[in-house]
């Protein structure tokens, strides 16, 4: 196996594997047929992710996707919003940089809720989420990527910085495919976050298979 899993005591379930995105939707119903065989091929973390959705939407994805991951008990992490996370009884919120502090999201969810917060290509605020009390960390973007082109660039040699000073369990995300996934776990990476090279896949189960397939070479 290529890596092992960091925890900090807080950390309730384990943020590692295939951690898996959701593409932007306006039908539930087709979001959830691309998010079934995402599961079903080995995604261990679901985040429910929509820039574009008004709030009924959202609610009403948000929804039906915690049914969905209760189905395959894989946790739901809802992307920068605390209060639809504690609305669904999500398993955690993730927080970019606007998205408020990590004390505020706990006051929403409470102690046993996971959070986990973008750091981008910056050490300091990996540290200062640790300090915190977040969950996890994500770094990126690795590659270049279509859903966010102008995305600050992270580097190797930023996991393996993370990986030394930060007892937490470290996301990548940007631009990940199968070819390059590898070299990010050897950095040090325990999750490997993706949108596009899962959800765009001709067969979304098979791509998921081969992602959690990087985790046992």
């Amino acid at each position: 196996m290529r890596t092992s899993l960091r925890r900090s005591t807080k950390c309730r379930i384990e943020i590692s594997g295939l951690y898996a995105i959701t593409p932007e939707a306006s039908d539930t119903a087709a979001l959830l047929r691309q998010v079934r065989p995402a599961l079903q091929g080995g995604a261990t973390t679901l985040q429910y992710r929509n820039k574009t959705g008004d709030a009924v939407l959202r609610l009403e994805q948000a929804i039906a996707l915690r049914r969905l991951t209760q189905e395959f008990a894989v946790p739901l992490i809802i992307n920068d919003d605390a209060a639809l996370a504690a609305q669904v009884d999500a398993d955690g919120v993730h927080l970019g940089f606007d998205d408020g502090s990590v004390a505020a999201a706990r006051a929403v969810l409470g102690n046993e809720k996971i959070i986990g917060v973008s750091c981008y290509n910056r050490i300091v605020l990996a540290h200062q989420a640790a300090a915190q009390g977040a969950d996890y960390v994500a770094f990126g973007a690795f590659f270049a990527s279509n859903i966010k082109p102008d995305a600050v660039a992270a580097t190797p040699d930023l996991l393996r910085q993370a990986r030394r000073e930060i007892a937490l369990p470290i996301a990548a995300i940007g631009g990940i495919t199968i070819e390059n996934g590898a070299s990010l776990l050897d950095a040090g990476a325990d999750a490997l976050a993706v949108i596009s090279a899962l959800f765009g896949a001709e067969d979304i189960a098979h791509a998921a298979k081969q992602f959690s397939n990087l985790y046992n070479p």
